[in-house]
Formats: structure tokens, sequence, C-alpha cells
């Protein structure tokens, strides 16, 4: 179920950036992609969260007409460390996500905009005013995508679903203490 979801989410996520750039220029700045590739990553599994991202870097550049790869290669590196970091450290409160979406906005600008530079293709923005922008944009955005996505979870319907058939009686323990027997 979660692979559906993260699945139609990042289609959705693409063809919304691909769309949204030409309805308002301020829009151009929400990285959707890189928010569902976040969420891949912070869902605890690495080969899934780099499938999503190459796909979703590959698919961006394909449709923008830019250097292809650099996208991919972004992304990818994002994934992977996020990945990293939520293996090690408990990520599932939100207010731990706010961080990990700006962080991972950050270094995917960075390397996006280093690839460009090494391979010198130009770009027609500023680095600095586009890079606040857009972490300022996808940061607001990703959190409430989290939120919404979430809702969907497989574990927090269970949850639901367990409370409201809730036992109204415990039964008893068994006393763990067996004197006299073997």
């Amino acid at each position: 179920m979660e692979q559906i979801k993260i699945t139609v989410a990042l289609i959705i996520a693409v063809l919304l950036q691909w769309t949204l750039r030409n309805v308002a220029e301020p829009l151009a700045y929400l990285d959707l992609p890189l928010i569902i590739v976040v969420y891949a990553a912070l869902q605890r599994n690495a080969i899934r969260a780099i499938i999503v991202a190459t796909i979703a870097g590959i698919s961006v550049d394909a449709l923008s007409g830019g250097l292809l790869g650099a996208n991919g290669f972004s992304k990818t590196l994002v994934a992977y460390v996020i990945s990293e970091i939520a293996r090690r450290v408990y990520l599932d409160n939100v207010l731990l996500r706010i961080p990990v979406i700006a962080g991972a906005c950050l270094l995917d600008d960075l390397v996006y905009y280093g690839m460009h530079k090494l391979l010198g293709q130009h770009l027609g923005a500023p680095l600095f005013e586009t890079m606040a922008y857009t972490l300022i944009g996808t940061t607001i955005a990703g959190t409430f995508i989290f939120l919404f996505l979430d809702s969907f979870s497989s574990d927090s319907i269970k949850k639901r679903r367990r409370d409201i058939f809730a036992p109204r009686r415990q039964t008893r323990r068994r006393n763990p203490i067996r004197l006299g027997r073997k």
C-alpha cells in the first residue's frame, strides 16, 4: 500500500511541477518531487527511496529541458543521505521533519547548481535568491503534504480501527513466576 501511495504521489508531483510553472511564477519555487523523495526516504527503505529519487529527478529533467541528470543526481544523493539519517535517528515526529525538509532542499539546490557550474552550464537565476525562495516554499508545502500523506498511512488506519474495537475488559495476566514447577 505504501508503494502505491508513493508512486501515485510522485506522478502527481512531477505533473504538478511541470504545469504549475506555467500557471504562476512563484509556484516555480516549489519542489514537489523533492518532497515526495524525502517522504519516501523517511520510510526507512533506502532502495525504494533511491529508485523514487532517480525516477523523480530524471523525469523532471526530461520535462524541463535542462541539464539531463543534474536533478536525478541531486535527488538521489538527498534520498541516500536522508534514508541513512532516518535509519539512525527517529524522525517520525512532524516537528523533526521540518528541518529535514529544509536541509534536503538546501542540499538538493547546492548539488544541482554545483553540477551546472561543474559542467559549464549557465543558469539565469541568482543562486541565493532562488535557494531562499525554494527553501521557504518547499518547507511550508512539504510540511502540509507530509501531514496529508501520513493521514493515509496504513498504521494510522489500523490504529483508528483498533481504537474503535478496543476490548472493554482486560484479561487476567498469567504470573510469570512459577513457584515449585520446573
